[in-house]
């Protein structure tokens, strides 16, 4: 079977960038014709050909990022002359891969804006939308101007994938007036490659967070909550793997409570979403963590100095290496995530992943708790409200605390359950199945 997968960005990196390299690798071992549209020059995949569409350098993202070789703009930063440009250079490549290819059988639009309406207007195969978070949060639901593309999109796909129920129902709040689009909507989540992301030889006492550094990452929460962690567990250390716009608020915020600056620490909190180059508006939680912390914490924060280290941005393969290394990782978010793949690639490695109580990530703790143990699988969420950085400590301390059997347990029942509930195979063939629009024997929803 020949299959198109339109992904208009990087191979690196972010989640949707990793599914859809490891959706074509799979669909190419379970022996199909894959091409693979997309904006990366250098990742090269067995079995799969890549196409980069000429859009001109100017790339539009959902996140600001710099990307070496293009102009970047966010999506609502472009004028109606740009965007419409880049959906006609994209429409002209997919037609063109197609008549090279001799036509395709069946495609993939990765996320809800543009990918499937350039898909619809290319017209050249039936097609599933894969809806990934970003798009649908950070762009058309604050962005009224991109509800007709997404429309358009939807109505033409045969199938919709979502990670989880939550990104569902904030995806059917937003259309509503698409017909058919509930019926239609399945559970699509993405995979984890067991062979890559599996336990290491030895573990560190060691605390992992990977994600974009920005402030919906929460990952102030996490930095906040350390020095609690390192007064319990004085040889813990806390490693940030990531890189984004909010990397110098980071910065100043550790430096300040290295110094036991709570002041200052007060001052980031305060300034918060400005400190990412937005408005100021300040981080809700922080703040009250900060205007009224636990005794002694300043004391705690200037013995922690030291113990977090910001690694930088790691490459796939690298944190399938670092995971292992780790007894536990956050996944802190305060904004909605269509799914929790951080936290089943570090459950792969039997590394226990500490995720925010919503949306996807709730979704993925409930589905790890039921094979653990009730006083092990309680660790793996906290709502995020007034006391989640004590929630988060107070979680991590737990963990480091139990008897090494007692973790050992539970990390062979993490292993287990992410081999039988996520595989990329599985995964590639539920996107042809909702491609062709046969949706009978995929999971709804919620259910």
């Amino acid at each position: 079977m020949r299959v198109l997968l339109f992904h208009g960005f990087m191979l690196r990196g972010t989640g949707s960038n990793i599914y859809n390299v490891n959706l074509a690798r799979a669909l190419a071992r379970l022996g199909h014709e894959v091409h693979l549209l997309c904006q990366d020059r250098e990742v090269r995949l067995e079995g799969v050909e890549i196409h980069n569409p000429d859009i001109g350098g100017l790339l539009p993202v959902y996140v600001r990022d710099p990307y070496e070789g293009f102009e970047v703009k966010t999506f609502p930063e472009l004028t109606e002359a740009e965007l419409d440009r880049y959906i006609e250079a994209n429409v002209a490549a997919v037609r063109e891969v197609a008549s090279a290819a001799g036509g395709i059988d069946v495609a993939l639009a990765n996320h809800l804006v543009m990918g499937p309406a350039i898909l619809a207007r290319a017209g050249v195969a039936p097609f599933a939308a894969k809806i990934h978070g970003s798009a649908l949060e950070y762009t058309v639901k604050p962005h009224p101007r991109f509800l007709p593309y997404a429309r358009e999109g939807m109505e033409a796909a045969n199938g919709v994938l979502i990670g989880s129920a939550h990104t569902a129902q904030s995806l059917w709040e937003t259309l509503p007036d698409v017909a058919g689009l509930r019926e239609k909507t399945r559970l699509g989540p993405p995979g984890v490659d067991v062979e890559e992301f599996r336990p290491g030889a030895a573990r560190e006492e060691l605390v992992a967070f990977v994600g974009k550094l920005i402030v919906s990452k929460g990952v102030d929460l996490l930095v906040a909550a350390w020095p609690l962690v390192r007064a319990a567990h004085p040889g813990a250390r806390l490693e940030v793997a990531g890189f984004g716009a909010y990397e110098d608020g980071l910065r100043r915020l550790l430096a300040a409570l290295d110094r036991g600056d709570l002041g200052d620490a007060g001052e980031v909190a305060r300034r918060g979403w400005g400190l990412e180059g937005g408005e100021e508006r300040p981080l809700p939680i922080l703040s009250a963590f900060l205007a009224d912390p636990p005794a002694g914490y300043a004391e705690m924060a200037r013995e922690a100095a030291g113990s977090v280290e910001l690694v930088g941005r790691l490459e796939h393969s690298e944190v399938a290496s670092f995971f292992p290394r780790a007894e536990a990782m956050v996944m802190p978010s305060t904004f909605p995530e269509a799914f929790g793949m951080v936290a089943v690639e570090a459950a792969a490695c039997g590394t226990l992943p500490v995720s925010s109580g919503h949306s996807g990530m709730l979704e993925v703790s409930r589905q790890l708790q039921d094979s653990l143990p009730d006083e092990v699988g309680e660790l793996t969420s906290f709502a995020v409200e007034p006391g989640a950085v004590e929630a988060i400590a107070a979680r991590l301390n737990a963990w480091l605390s139990l008897p090494e059997a007692d973790r050992k347990s539970a990390r062979e029942a993490l292993v287990e359950t992410v081999a039988r509930l996520w595989s990329w195979e599985g995964v590639a063939r539920g996107v042809l199945a909702a491609a062709a629009g046969e949706l009978e024997d995929l999971p709804r929803p919620g259910s």
